[in-house]
């Protein structure tokens, strides 16, 4: 149930204060959000700014709701503290796109401040709420700042800024909390009305900036959280200055990065500033927000594989997202694309491998099996009339079919094909016909799934019974078609027998995945092992990364 924003005293700043804020914040970009999405032209003009900050406001309010759940009858949180840091790890977490991903860090610096427990109620700094209000919010702009490899003025960069300074000077003249809300709310309009001449491609569209746009709904909902008052007037709609629009703005950015790359990534502080010099070489629209050996990584690149791999370098990325732009262009002028697929697989390095090749990828990692929701968020992502929905296990079927349902009731016409190993899908999608009609192309990767066996290397963790025997822990297995075939001591050996037993029946090509801890002296001496025994059949060898099995074996 949704929190219902309470009264609130004129000064007072606490949990309550807060989770207001929260509510607030989340209502008002849930009804800005379409016109915001609306004059979205940079730094790619792809239609989310708006629903990138809901989404991002929608995953901070919830980490709040979780943490605190007696918040949602009507009692407040115990601590200021514990509160913003809910609220801001939240944010973190289910940040989305540029403009979210700032808006996290921004969460951040409010939180670094307002979350420094005070030596006794009251008491921080000798500050009242007015001055401790306006610190959180110079904290923020200036984290912010820090987060963005390149900051560019014109941006929400410059409305944070604008907002965090016109509220030190009303805390400076010791205003209450209000008064620096409704400064910061004021200063932050005010910034947003001169970003057209400040960014060119905002002035030759004719728009304001529109993550500007939504952080000014972000501080409307503070006064009003605070003062109990509407905002005094709804932020900036449309076009802010009459300049004639570009026949298409979405043209301005179509010479940039083709992808935008997000995920989550535990790493210490120090990898971390590896990584962005890493990324930074890799292209542009580099973020980097959070701390605490928890961070989101946001960057555009042409080498979705390369970013993701660098990651893996650094610490350990998960939920990992690879949008391309061309889909989210289309989005952004209305069309939708005819076709597009979704694959789940299990390993960093086929997930970006997936991306390249034009697939929406889901990455799943050993025991956390993607849900219907995630699935159908992916749908959903593609954008597009007709979706190719690939599981990659037998055991995801029912989450699949229950995505596409859900989809179909969407109006997406959504097929299922029901490969069970990741080769499998890379099978379908090596067939895919994105320009031919629907169904040939769904018989097509069908046929194409269904005529490649299947192999797993895995190593047993105890002891136990299995349709090859008994084996102990620390046994390779060898998996075919998803029973044990062959119980070995060595990968190498225990996979060779694997291929002979998939290629005893015949096989043109056969796939190679290789986990991130197997050498590449494993890889070529299989390859080796094919071409001698098989003449005419070529191998084809990949990376998995991180989370993917020992070895995948795929025989077409």
């Amino acid at each position: 149930m949704p929190h219902e924003p309470q009264p609130h005293p004129a000064d007072e700043l606490d949990a309550e204060a807060v989770r207001t804020w929260s509510s607030l914040a989340l209502a008002a970009l849930g009804r800005a959000r379409e016109d915001i999405d609306a004059i979205n032209v940079y730094p790619v003009a792809d239609a989310d700014t708006g629903t990138n900050l809901y989404l991002t406001a929608e995953s901070a309010d919830r980490g709040l709701a979780e943490a605190f759940p007696e918040v949602t009858d009507g009692t407040a949180p115990t601590s200021l503290a514990e509160a913003v840091r809910a609220w801001a790890h939240g944010a973190l977490v289910g940040a989305r796109g540029n403009s979210g991903t700032i808006l996290a860090q921004l969460l951040r610096g409010v939180a670094d401040v307002l979350g420094d427990e005070p030596a006794a109620p009251g008491e921080r700094a000798g500050q009242g709420p007015g001055g401790l209000l306006a610190r959180a919010l110079t904290r923020a702009a200036e984290e912010a700042y820090a987060a963005v490899a390149h900051p560019v003025e014109g941006t929400m960069l410059t409305v944070a800024d604008a907002a965090a300074r016109a509220g030190e000077a009303a805390g400076a003249a010791a205003g209450t909390a209000v008064d620096v809300a409704r400064a910061a709310y004021d200063g932050a309009r005010a910034a947003l009305a001169e970003t057209p001449g400040q960014l060119a491609a905002l002035g030759r569209a004719g728009v304001v900036d529109a993550g500007g746009c939504g952080l000014v709904v972000v501080f409307g909902a503070l006064w009003q959280a605070l003062s109990g008052q509407e905002p005094v007037a709804e932020p900036v709609r449309g076009r802010a200055v009459p300049v004639p629009q570009s026949p298409d703005p979405c043209a301005q950015e179509e010479d940039g990065p083709a992808y935008e790359v997000i995920y989550l990534l535990e790493a210490t502080e120090a990898a971390v500033g590896e990584l962005r010099e890493r990324l930074d070489g890799l292209g542009d629209s580099l973020v980097v927000v959070g701390g605490d050996g928890l961070w989101n990584v946001h960057v555009h690149v042409d080498d979705p594989g390369a970013a993701v791999e660098a990651g893996v370098v650094a610490g350990r990325p998960y939920r990992i997202r690879i949008t391309h732009f061309g889909d989210e262009r289309r989005r952004a002028r209305g069309e939708r694309a005819q076709r597009a697929v979704v694959a789940v697989v299990p390993g960093e390095g086929l997930a970006g491998l997936c991306g390249e090749a034009g697939a929406t990828p889901v990455l799943v990692r050993p025991g956390e099996p993607p849900a219907v929701a995630e699935l159908l968020d992916a749908v959903r992502r593609a954008h597009a009339r007709e979706v190719v929905l690939l599981p990659g296990g037998a055991e995801l079927r029912a989450a699949a079919a229950a995505a596409a349902e859900q989809a179909r009731a969407e109006g997406v016409r959504v097929a299922v094909i029901p490969t069970r190993s990741a080769v499998q899908g890379l099978a379908a999608l090596a067939v895919h016909d994105p320009e031919g009609s629907f169904d040939e192309d769904v018989v097509a990767m069908t046929a194409a799934a269904g005529a490649t066996r299947y192999g797993e290397l895995a190593v047993a963790e105890r002891q136990s019974f299995t349709s090859a025997g008994i084996c102990q822990a620390g046994d390779v297995l060898g998996l075919i078609d998803g029973d044990v075939a062959v119980i070995g001591s060595g990968l190498a050996e225990t996979a060779e027998a694997v291929l002979d037993r998939m290629l005893g029946s015949g096989g043109e090509l056969v796939t190679l995945v290789l986990g991130p801890d197997v050498p590449d002296a494993v890889a070529e001496r299989l390859e080796t092992y094919v071409q001698q025994g098989h003449l005419a059949v070529d191998t084809v060898t990949y990376r998995g990364g991180r989370y993917s099995a020992p070895l995948l074996v795929g025989v077409e």
